[in-house]
This record gives structure tokens, C-alpha cells and sequence, in this order.
């Protein structure tokens, strides 16, 4: 008896299960259709289409350049976020983590301390940042918004500092918070922070790697005279 009583059971909750999962299968089919472009290939950025149509020829005869090779071009941006908060709190880095990734569209790598500090309570191997490194389509496309949208976002904006180059074709800037970047929604945020932003040439030459962010779009100021590194 014990045994029907085991085996009836199991009936019904087999027939209890099924019924769940036909529920299951209705609500599956609720989801919402795909769009009608959901197949196509994406479309390259822009930003690389206009660089390869129109700033390469530029840069090509404004620096008497014959050999393609040699003209300048964007080989990565790397974004930074130093949380010295991260000491005592370390769940900070999850909000910076999950922001930086909404901004950039690529998942953060959280940074290590390199030594011990005792004065600053810091251990080594502790995590104390984050990094992206964007490049191909995510770095074009960040590039793109970051001049079209998030820099005239910028309060009493007046152009960027053409003093900021590193003696090797590479420029590098601060943002003082990320609000400037629509992606982030203000009533989300739990604290403002900045960031760095690093934009890496293909040249070690400063004054191609300006003239490239120049064509790219990149406000700098007018009035300042770039400072420049003699090779």
C-alpha cells in the first residue's frame, strides 16, 4: 500500500509540474517580437568611417606623409577610476564597475595595488580602481559620443588643454564626474566620481597625434600653444 500511496503521489505531482510548466510555455510566448532589424549586420561607427575617408588624406598631406603606414591613427583608449573610498568601503567599486560599464559598453577590470601603504591603511593586492581598454568598434563609438555629447556637457566648458601630451603621441585627460555621460541616470547615482581617459596614437610624434584628434574632433583650446616635445 505504502508504495501505491508513493507512486500515486508521484503522479500527481508529475501531472502538478507539467501543469506549471505549460503556464511556463504561455508566458514564453508573451515575450516581445524582435524587430525588424535584429538580423542585419551592425553598422561600422561612423567616427572610423569618417577617419578613413576624410582625416587620413588630410593628415597624409598636411604632414607630406607618402607612405600609408606612417599616418597617424587611434590604437586604444583606456579609461581609469581611482577609489581611494575602496580602502574602508570595499562595495564602492561595484557601483563604479557597474557605471563604467554602462558608459563604455565593455566590462571593467577592477585594479590591484601594486604595494602596502600604511599611512593610507593599504594593503597590497587590495582593490583600489578600475580599467577599460576600448578598442576596434567600442572605441570609435566611445570616441564619437564622448566629443558629440559628453564633453559639451562639460560646465563652463572652454575647450580642452593642448598641454597634456606625453612626449609620445599620447594624450591624456581628467573628468571631474561622470555625470557628463547621458548613459548614467543621475537618481542612480550614489556618489560622483572622476576619471582618466587616455587616448593612444598609432605615432610618437605630438604634434601628429593633436593634428589627429584635432581632424577627429576633439575641441581643443585656440588660443593655447601646444606644447610640444622635440624628437
Amino acid at each position: 500500500m505504502a508504495t501505491k500511496e508513493k507512486k500515486d503521489a508521484g503522479a500527481k505531482g508529475a501531472a502538478k509540474g507539467g501543469a506549471k510548466g505549460g503556464k511556463g510555455d504561455k508566458g514564453s510566448s508573451m515575450l516581445p517580437a524582435s524587430h525588424k532589424g535584429d538580423k542585419l549586420p551592425v553598422p561600422a561607427p561612423r567616427l572610423r568611417d569618417y577617419y578613413q575617408q576624410t582625416v587620413r588624406s588630410r593628415l597624409a598631406a598636411q604632414f607630406g606623409l607618402k607612405n600609408p603606414h606612417q599616418i597617424p591613427g587611434l590604437e586604444k583608449i583606456v579609461v581609469n577610476v581611482g577609489m581611494g573610498e575602496a580602502i574602508k568601503q570595499p562595495k564602492v567599486l561595484d557601483t563604479v564597475v557597474d557605471e563604467l560599464a554602462v558608459i563604455t559598453g565593455q566590462k571593467p577590470v577592477r585594479k590591484k595595488a601594486k604595494k602596502s601603504i600604511a599611512n593610507f591603511s593599504l594593503r597590497q593586492g587590495q582593490e583600489v580602481g578600475v580599467s577599460v581598454t576600448l578598442r576596434g568598434a567600442r572605441m570609435w563609438e566611445f570616441m564619437d559620443r564622448f566629443v558629440t555629447t559628453a564633453l559639451p556637457r562639460v560646465r563652463d566648458f572652454r575647450g580642452l588643454s593642448t598641454r597634456s601630451f606625453d612626449g609620445r603621441g599620447n594624450y591624456s585627460m581628467g573628468v571631474k564626474e561622470q555625470m557628463i555621460f547621458p548613459e548614467i541616470n543621475y537618481d542612480q547615482v550614489e556618489q560622483i566620481h572622476g576619471m582618466d581617459i587616455t587616448f593612444v596614437t598609432t605615432t610618437n610624434k605630438d604634434d601628429q597625434a593633436l593634428a589627429l584628434l584635432r581632424e577627429l574632433g576633439m575641441p581643443f583650446r585656440g588660443d593655447e600653444k601646444p606644447v610640444l616635445v622635440k624628437h
